[in-house]
Parts: structure tokens; sequence; C-alpha cells
């Protein structure tokens, strides 16, 4: 267990004043570096759930999400995507990544009112889910984060990448347009690729288009093959009976390197507290995770 200890030096009203702040403070960085883990942090049941620093994908401060927590207000991250979102290959739907992630996230803040909605709906390609992902990002109760799971069926059925390119680049822009921050999630990693060197091509295409709209992606590509390579009974433990989707503990690692990326983006805070002052520069996280703090 890691723990983190701040004293006030000093004596008087002005360290009596700084003593809260620092408390909240460690509370918080406590919590985020809980969050992070080792690099084989406890998943499902208490099993390894290996990731590394350079897993967690890069996420400039979030300061919707900062301001929600501080004044306690309800705060809604909705997934969208397709059955990896909505939980096939779950023993039931609070085992889903989205429900994980919900628990993971107010265990880190405790007392705070977070919602992750799972608006997966399985065998969806992109071109079906920007439908309802403008509706949600433009209604009156928008929300707070997007988790787009996308690409996967894409890139199993085959068909235009360029298609492919031009309807990611459509969500992300009507996302934008609604003010609503974005993180990507790419296609998970399976044993039975027909056709790797496609797959791969439409894995590369959401990453391009992530870096060319610099918004972070979390590649569960890469995340799954490393498992596969490293540790193939591991790797899996991860995958669901059908050998394609994933499992309790795969969805289980899925939600907790979403709340360490989630956590180290929203930085220091404490629930019900007032947000402390934005500064320029750079906040390294535990993880190597580089926030960018502006006022």
């Amino acid at each position: 267990m890691t723990s983190i200890g701040i004293s006030v030096a000093g004596e008087g009203r002005g360290a009596w004043r700084l003593a809260p702040l620092l408390a909240a403070l460690a509370l918080s960085l406590a919590a985020m570096v809980a969050s992070l883990g080792p690099a084989a942090a406890a998943g499902e049941d208490g099993r390894p759930c290996p990731f590394a620093r350079s897993d967690l994908p890069k996420v400039s401060a979030l300061p919707t999400l900062a301001k929600g927590l501080a004044s306690r207000r309800p705060l809604r991250i909705v997934a969208i995507g397709s059955s990896s979102t909505e939980g096939i290959g779950a023993s039931s739907r609070v085992r889903a990544y989205p429900a994980q992630l919900e628990s993971d996230l107010r265990r880190t803040w405790p007392g705070a009112r977070i919602e992750v909605a799972n608006a997966g709906i399985g065998g969806e390609t992109a071109e079906q889910t920007l439908v309802r992902l403008a509706r949600i990002v433009n209604d009156a109760a928008k929300p707070d984060l997007l988790l787009w799971q996308v690409g996967t069926n894409d890139a199993v059925k085959g068909g235009d990448p360029a298609r492919f390119r031009s309807q990611l680049e459509e969500g992300v822009a009507t996302a934008r347009a609604a003010q609503v921050p974005v993180v990507l999630i790419d296609q998970q990693y399976f044993p039975k690729i027909d056709d790797v060197a496609r797959y791969e091509r439409y894995v590369g295409i959401v990453g391009s288009v992530a870096q060319a709209n610099g918004l972070p992606v979390l590649s569960r590509y890469r995340l799954m093959h490393g498992w596969a390579a490293s540790d193939p009974a591991l790797y899996a433990a991860m995958l669901s009976g059908d050998g394609f989707h994933m499992s309790d503990q795969g969805y289980a690692c899925l939600a907790r390197t979403l709340a360490a990326t989630i956590t180290a983006a929203v930085g220091a805070v404490q629930v019900g507290s007032a947000p402390a002052p934005a500064e320029h520069g750079a906040l390294e996280t535990p993880r190597g995770i580089v926030l960018s703090m502006r006022p």
C-alpha cells in the first residue's frame, strides 16, 4: 500500500489555513496512486491486471470533471460502442466495463455522484454508432466525458478503410462541436483474426484519427496483444468462452486502465471542496501521464 504524508511547517494562522488544503491534496494523491496501481495491479477477484506506463493514453486535464467533483455535481460519463461496451461475454451486465469503471471511480472519489452509462449495442459499426453519438452529445443532459469504443466490427467485416476514417472523423467533430471530451478505445486483439494486415490497418486508422485531432486513444489491441505475448494463460482468462469477447476479468482490467487514465487527467481534487486554482505548466503523474494545466 502506498502512503503519502504531508506536514505543515510553522505555526499561526497561515499554517492552519494551509492544513485543510494540504490534507485534501494528500487524499486526492493517495486515491490517484491507488487507482493507478503497480504495473500488475489486482483486477477482478484479485487476479493480476497488468498494464504498463505506455499503455495509458496521455489525456489533457478534464476541468469539467474536476469542477464537478469539487462541487459534488452529478457527473455523467457515457460509454458508447458495440458488444465490448454492452458487455457481451461478461457473466452479467454489472460485469461489463462501464459498470466496473463506475465502481472504480466511486472508490477513487468516495462521496462523488458518478454515473457511467452503458450505451453499447452489440454488432454496431462506426456508421451505426454515429447516429446515437450525435444524439447523446447534443442532448440537454450531455455527458461530461464520452468513451467511444470503435472499429472492431468494421475491421472484421472489412469494407472501405477511407469510409471508416471519415466516419471516425465525423464522430470526433460532432463531439467536439458539442464541447464533449472524448477518449477513443480501439479494437481488441483476439487469436483468430482472419486477415491480420487488414485488421491492423483499421487499428491504425483509429490511432491516426486520434493523433490528428489531439485525442487520447486507449489501445486495447496493443494491451491485449501484450498479454497474449507475455502470459498466454493470463490472456486466456481475459477472454470469454467464445475466444473473441472479453471475460469478467478482461472487462475489469479495461475498466481499471480507464480509471487510471481518468483519475490522472482529473488530477488532485477532493470531493466537495473548492477546486484548486490551475497553474501553467505540466504535472507528471506517478504513471508518467503528463497533464497540461491551463487557467
